[in-house]
């Protein structure tokens, strides 16, 4: 009987290390020009492989992130970094002065995609203008079970953005708390209660464009996305250009202020479809430059996300039965010399 529960034992071990999680972040560059992602881990996650690169057009670039991770991934554009890796960007800056963020967040404005991981159960993601917007972006899931919708803002923004909320030559636009910093945008103050404080004429112009990103800070209801399981695709520049569609409706009134406290509406008609514009699954797809491509710096293109996960590790079939063949030999071997 010595050799059954060492046997016994085995094959328990192998059966619960199967399972291992892990999620593939991959990021994509649709954009007509070079952008810098950046990475933010929440505190008490841990950093990816990277908090900063750079991303040319059309390339792609995947990542592993732990069970339990959370962060915010945004792109930088503008960037000028020298030979020695040092400088800045246009928008989206980290204030690092490299490539690499180091733990530094997005200096708004800046379309955000945030992610919390479930340790075995549903993931949480949403892309948010809260902080403004500076690129379209895109979230799509791989793999998962549950609902598992896509979300994101694939309209630019930036061409229909108001003169007030406006950086540069429409190189980004603000938050109207960012640019104002009143109370009741920025749900700080007496207006820090999902009752207090209501969407602006600012925050339902972000919603008409984009309805399923969050617009202001309590926009929880239709922008707050759940999957179990999944891998993920997230896009910047989805759409390349600008559709028709997405440049339809008038730049806001900003009426009185008692109306923008009251969340009065804009009369803004929205014809796109859920995304912003005329999304196309096709032009939004993780396929990057081919799935068995590799970037310069040997990472694996958007097809490493696609078909088979590596978010389970785990023994194959041939593997385990041979396994549990010769531990149950072991057994009866046992049980005929006892």
């Amino acid at each position: 009987m010595a050799l059954y529960l060492p046997a016994l034992t085995l094959i328990l071990l192998l059966a619960t290390s199967r399972g291992v999680s892990a999620a593939t972040f991959t990021f994509v560059n649709r954009c007509d020009y070079t952008i810098w992602p950046g990475i933010l881990a929440n505190a008490g996650s841990p950093r990816l492989d990277s908090t900063g690169f750079e991303l040319p057009k059309d390339s792609s670039r995947s990542f592993l992130a732990p069970s339990g991770w959370s962060g915010r991934f945004w792109a930088r554009t503008g960037c000028n970094f020298g030979g020695s890796g040092a400088g800045s960007c246009s928008t989206g800056d980290c204030g690092s002065g490299q490539v690499e963020c180091n733990g530094l967040g997005a200096a708004p404005p800046a379309t955000l995609a945030e992610f919390t991981l479930g340790s075995g159960g549903q993931d949480f993601y949403d892309v948010s203008l809260v902080d403004g917007y500076n690129v379209p972006m895109l979230v799509e899931t791989s793999g998962g079970s549950g609902l598992c919708a896509s979300t994101g803002c694939s309209t630019d923004l930036n061409q229909q953005c108001p003169a007030e909320l406006r950086v540069g030559e429409g190189d980004a636009c603000k938050s109207a708390c960012e640019a104002f910093g009143s109370p009741e945008y920025c749900c700080s103050g007496a207006f820090n209660t999902p009752a207090s404080c209501k969407p602006s004429v600012y925050s339902e112009m972000f919603k008409s464009a984009c309805p399923k990103s969050y617009s202001y800070a309590y926009d929880d209801a239709t922008s707050t996305f759940t999957c179990s399981e999944a891998d993920y695709t997230v896009t910047f520049c989805p759409s390349s250009s600008p559709s028709q569609k997405s440049s339809s409706y008038a730049t806001p009134t900003t009426g009185s202020t008692s109306e923008q406290q009251q969340g009065s509406g804009s009369g803004l008609e929205y014809s796109g479809n859920e995304y912003g514009s005329e999304y196309t699954p096709d032009s939004a797809a993780g396929t990057g430059s081919g799935g068995s491509n590799m970037l310069a710096d040997g990472s694996y293109l958007a097809g490493l996300a696609m078909g088979d996960s590596p978010r389970t590790a785990s023994l194959s079939a041939l593997q385990f039965a041979v396994v549990a063949f010769t531990s149950l030999s072991l057994m009866c071997s046992c049980f005929f010399y006892s």
